[in-house]
């Protein structure tokens, strides 16, 4: 067996590859390929967890079944399959025992083939089952911390409060400023999320904010019904998030503290006059966000999207949603009531 942990302490400590495998007498090509895919799979430290046997089933997870005999499983294609809609463990077990018998091999029992899935999840730090597919969900929110104008006229500070919509697939996500929180701007909001997209998700998970939510009950919520007119005009349900459940929507909770030290920090001391031109600020920096490359994997959120997640969304309707307001109004005496 590869004594990986040997090969990175001496690595870790600067050592030479050359040194290194006349050390631990693995040949340069061996020692190259552990330190290689260590770096690839972000080890730059070794903790008391990482044995020689953990590092090498790490590192090497194809090798072992082969040498028991065993047809081995491509846990990272096993992963990305699953984030397809409809796909699941069971299907992926049943098309890797149909290749295994293929190849005249033993196929792992579909108890153990879910077990080192899960062991490979958890190693890499993967969310198992994955619970979000491309197209499916649209978080959206507004963002905690506001951002300022200048009022020209009367010389105050006006605030400005940050929409933000995020996809959970690809992490992509759009956001923008409005005066205010009010039913208008909410809708405004969704619509230009939705041509921002290009498209719309199956679902909308927005938190219980008046807005959008009139009444909460424990396992009902009633949306209101701009919000619901909204949401029939593009083809998809509103699904609020539980009270006090930020796991609910954790997509648009992270992108809210992502943008929030970004680009609401970034502009804190950012002056201007019109909501249009702290807007223009906004997209700009969005833009730059959302093609930044990722840390743990390869590519950024708009490559993802464009790549596996834009074709998934339902088509845009032909024409834009019209704006509509809904009041509850009070007979008078005389049968009539006042329309503004």
């Amino acid at each position: 067996m590869i004594d990986g942990r040997k090969i990175l302490e001496l690595h870790f400590d600067g050592i030479s590859q050359r040194t290194i495998s006349a050390s631990t007498g693995h040949s340069r090509n061996t020692v190259s390929d552990v330190i290689q895919r260590a770096t690839e799979r972000g080890i730059d430290s070794l903790e008391d967890r990482m044995t020689k046997k953990w590092l090498y089933e790490f590192l090497f997870p194809e090798r072992e079944p082969m040498e028991k005999g065993y047809h081995p499983v491509d846990f990272e294609m096993i992963h990305k399959e699953l984030q397809k809609k409809n796909v699941t463990l069971k299907l992926l077990h049943h098309e890797y025992c149909s290749t295994a018998r293929d190849a005249g091999r033993i196929p792992y029992a579909y108890r153990s083939f879910t077990e080192k899935y899960g062991s490979y999840a958890k190693k890499y730090k993967l969310t198992m089952p994955i619970r979000r597919k491309p197209g499916e969900v649209l978080e959206v929110d507004w963002a905690g911390a506001t951002l300022k104008i200048m009022d020209s006229a009367a010389g105050e500070e006006i605030e400005a409060y940050v929409f933000v919509a995020a996809l959970p697939y690809s992490q992509y996500f759009y956001a923008e400023a409005f005066l205010d929180m009010k039913s208008r701007s909410w809708l405004t909001a969704h619509v230009h999320a939705f041509e921002y997209f290009g498209g719309v998700t199956e679902t909308l998970v927005p938190d219980n904010l008046k807005t959008g939510i009139t009444k909460h009950r424990r396992g009902d919520s009633q949306v209101n019904e701009a919000y619901r007119e909204l949401a029939d005009h593009y083809r998809t349900v509103v699904v609020p998030s539980r009270i006090r459940k930020p796991k609910d929507k954790p997509s648009v909770e992270g992108a809210v503290g992502f943008l929030s030290r970004q680009i609401i920090a970034a502009l804190r001391n950012y002056q201007c006059f019109h909501i249009e031109d702290l807007n223009k600020e906004i997209h700009s920096r969005l833009e730059e966000m959302n093609t930044q490359e990722f840390q743990k994997r390869s590519g950024s959120r708009k490559s993802v999207f464009t790549e596996e997640e834009s074709a998934t969304l339902r088509p845009l309707p032909k024409t834009r949603f019209k704006m509509t307001e809904w009041r509850t109004a009070k007979v008078q005496l005389n049968y009539h009531i006042q329309v503004v």
